[in-house]
C-alpha cells in the first residue's frame, strides 16, 4: 500500500533517504525527551526518528497516511494523533512537558504552523523542518532585507533562527514548483519579552503593513504624542530595525500611551 499525495492538504512526499535522515539529525534532543512529527504522510522521516533516544509521536490530518504509519509501524501506533495540528490542543498530549516540533511542513499551513509554536513556546524548545525555501529564508533573514518582516522579527524575538540547507524538487513525489529549505529554531535562554507581548506584536503587524513609509506614518493609529515621534527610530522604515529595536520601540510606545 503507497499513500497518494493529495493536493487540498499540500501534500509531497519526501523520497530521499538521505535527505530525511539530514532534518531528523538536525534535533539536539537537549532540554526535552518528546517530539511531534507534523505531516509524517508514509513516515521517510519518522523512521529516524524512531531510532533515536526520543520519542516521537506524530500528528495526521490525512486518514490514509494514518492507516498506512497504523500497519507499519506498529510500535508507533499508540502515538498517531489523527487531527489537524492548527486546530488540536496539544497539551491533551504533552500536559505541561517539554517537547521538540519537526516535520516536512504542508506549505500551504508551514507559517501557520510556526505561528502556533510561537504561542506554544514555554514548552517548545527546539523547531526544525522543511519549507518552501523562500519561507524559511525568510524566518531567518536579518533587518535590513526586503525578505525580512512580521515573521523575521516575530519569530527571532523568542528563537535563534538558522537557515540549514536547501532541498530540490526533484526529491519529492509529486515535485513542488519550487526548492525547499530546512530551518532550525532553538529557543533563546530569555524568551520572555522585557515589554508587553500583545503590543509588541500589534507594533511589529503594523509596521509592517505599510513597510515602505517610515514608522512616524505607519504607526499613525496609536496616537502617539509629538515629543515621542521627535525620537529618530521613528524616521526609520520597520526592516531598518533589529529585533531588539523593535523591542525599544515597543517600550518607547508603552510609556506613551
Amino acid at each position: 500500500m503507497t499513500v497518494k499525495a493529495k493536493k487540498h492538504l499540500g501534500q509531497h512526499f519526501l523520497r530521499d533517504e538521505n535527505i530525511a535522515e539530514k532534518i531528523a539529525n538536525t534535533l539536539s534532543l537537549e532540554g526535552y525527551d518528546k517530539v511531534l512529527e507534523i505531516g509524517p504522510g508514509m513516515g521517510v522521516l519518522t523512521k529516524y526518528l524512531l531510532q533515536k533516544d526520543i520519542t516521537t509521536y506524530v500528528i495526521e490530518i490525512d486518514s490514509e497516511s494514518v492507516e498506512y504509519l497504523q500497519a507499519n509501524f506498529l510500535n508507533l501506533a499508540p502515538r498517531i494523533i489523527e487531527k489537524n495540528f492548527l486546530k488540536y490542543n496539544l497539551n491533551e498530549v504533552f500536559s505541561e512537558s517539554q517537547f521538540a516540533i519537526i516535520g516536512n511542513f504542508p506549505y500551504n499551513i508551514s507559517t501557520q504552523i510556526v505561528f502556533k509554536t510561537l504561542e506554544m513556546r514555554d514548552q517548545i524548545p527546539e523547531f526544525s523542518g522543511m519549507f518552501q525555501k523562500e519561507v524559511a529564508q525568510r524566518i531567518c533573514e536579518k533587518e535590513g532585507s526586503k525578505a525580512y518582516g512580521i515573521l523575521s522579527v516575530l519569530t527571532q524575538a523568542f528563537y535563534h533562527a538558522e537557515y540549514l540547507f536547501t532541498v530540490p524538487p526533484s526529491v519529492f513525489n509529486p515535485p513542488p514548483k519550487v526548492d525547499s529549505g530546512v530551518l532550525r529554531l532553538t529557543r533563546k535562554e530569555n524568551f520572555d519579552l522585557p515589554c508587553d507581548e500583545k503590543l509588541f506584536f500589534r507594533v511589529v503587524k503594523t509596521a509592517f503593513q505599510q513597510r515602505r513609509k517610515t514608522l512616524r506614518n505607519s504607526l499613525k493609529t496609536f496616537n502617539l504624542s509629538d515629543n515621542l515621534k521627535a525620537n529618530v527610530i521613528f524616521g526609520k522604515r520597520p526592516e531598518q530595525l533589529s529585533v531588539d529595536s523593535f523591542i525599544e520601540l515597543t517600550q518607547l510606545i508603552e510609556n506613551d500611551i
